[in-house]
């Protein structure tokens, strides 16, 4: 299943299922199979998002200090991290909000 996010101020965003029901739980929305987030929420969800980078950055370098490795691992086997399946989304926020543009989304 795939989530489609669209804006008026940028292209669509397509997420697999897992990513994008993340990404809704992380900005605090229902992840639901329709939604919106309004210009207003943007700098939230956007802070929201960056948190989360933040921590699971600090969970990994404390994971490699200790030798364990719980990542999460792309097609080519290597790790992906938050940082990089997010931050398409949080360009789409950004450019959303500069122009003033809801988000909305639907599986």
């Amino acid at each position: 299943m795939l989530y489609k996010f669209k804006s008026k101020a940028s292209g669509d965003l397509l997420m697999l299922e897992p990513n994008g029901r993340r990404v809704l739980e992380i900005i605090g929305k229902d992840a639901g199979a329709k939604g919106i987030v309004l210009p207003e929420q943007m700098p939230a969800a956007i802070a929201s998002l960056e948190a989360a980078i933040l921590r699971e950055e600090a969970e990994r370098h404390a994971a490699d200090a200790e030798g364990g490795e719980e990542h999460s691992f792309g097609y080519d086997g290597t790790a992906v991290s938050l940082r990089l399946r997010v931050m398409p989304f949080i360009e789409l926020l950004k450019r959303s909000y500069k122009d003033n543009c809801d988000i909305v989304w639907g599986v």
